[in-house]
């Protein structure tokens, strides 16, 4: 599944993602495209809802998805999880 995303910004984001749901779905098949903004991971469809959770969890909600107050919290978290992830690399 394809996932479009906000807030993506660098390979920090990236890092951040991949590993999550390739941990938290025990699949090395998470990939991140900075540039288009886009997840992709290869698992069953029926666990969208949970994918956008834990994306929204770390601060890339899926586009469209949340607005205003919501929008800025998830902005905030992504700087956070850019920031992990440029550790963790």
């Amino acid at each position: 599944m394809q996932i479009t995303v906000e807030n993506i910004k660098c390979g920090g984001c990236a890092g951040t993602i991949t590993k999550k749901l390739n941990t938290e779905f025990n699949t090395e098949s998470a990939k991140v495209n900075v540039e288009q903004g886009t997840v992709d991971i290869d698992i069953e469809d029926i666990k969208r809802n949970e994918v956008t959770k834990i994306l929204l969890g770390l601060g890339y909600p899926e586009i469209d998805s949340v607005q205003g107050f919501d929008s800025a919290k998830a902005k905030a978290k992504s700087f956070v999880s850019c920031a992990i992830g440029k550790i963790d690399r």
